[in-house]
């Protein structure tokens, strides 16, 4: 039997996704926020919905292992952070490996670039301490934006995270100043 839809919608914009528990948390987010955007099939037990289209899905989780692939600014940025030449001349090329491991809104970030280990673990909304990229410890609190967006303020530092598919794009902002990290799921 064919399904049917409301007239706005794009079928190449949005998937269906057969929901079968209604008593989940994350079918009831996504019955909230497909806002009446439904489209049934008789006698079927389940009820398709549309929960997004596939650039920002309902269920997104950052879990995972991303290398770097590019990065914008990195020189210039690592100086005004007053990291020394020397260091930033061994990293500037190095490919550092991110692993993220999310819990709902538990998250264990891992960052190793060559010999160096950055560990950070969070919990969205709440106070934690952070360590930066200089090694200083500090006090931030992590907030998501939408499904796939993570915004940190860190001592005059801002970070934005963002999951597309397998791509982080990880963005500092300093000030005027940008850098920009593109890294891909392994």
């Amino acid at each position: 039997m064919p399904l049917t839809a409301s007239p706005n919608w794009k079928e190449t914009d949005f998937f269906f996704t057969l929901i079968h528990d209604f008593t989940t948390q994350k079918a009831k987010d996504a019955m909230r926020r497909q806002k009446g955007r439904t489209a049934k099939r008789k006698n079927h037990q389940g009820t398709f919905c549309c929960v997004g289209n596939t650039e920002s899905l309902s269920i997104m989780s950052f879990t995972g292992k991303y290398e770097l692939q590019s990065h914008e600014n990195f020189e210039a940025f690592m100086k005004a952070l007053g990291l020394p030449d020397e260091q930033i001349q061994k990293g500037k090329d190095i490919k550092s490996v991110s692993e993220i491991v999310q819990d709902g809104k538990k998250f264990k970030v891992t960052v190793t670039t060559g010999t160096k280990v950055l560990h950070n673990e969070f919990t969205i909304g709440e106070e934690c301490e952070m360590e930066m990229l200089t090694g200083e410890k500090v006090k931030a609190v992590v907030q998501m934006e939408g499904d796939n967006k993570l915004v940190a303020n860190l001592k005059g530092l801002k970070s934005v995270t963002e999951l597309h598919g397998d791509t982080i794009i990880n963005t500092l902002t300093m000030g005027d100043l940008a850098y920009k990290r593109i890294s891909k799921r392994i």
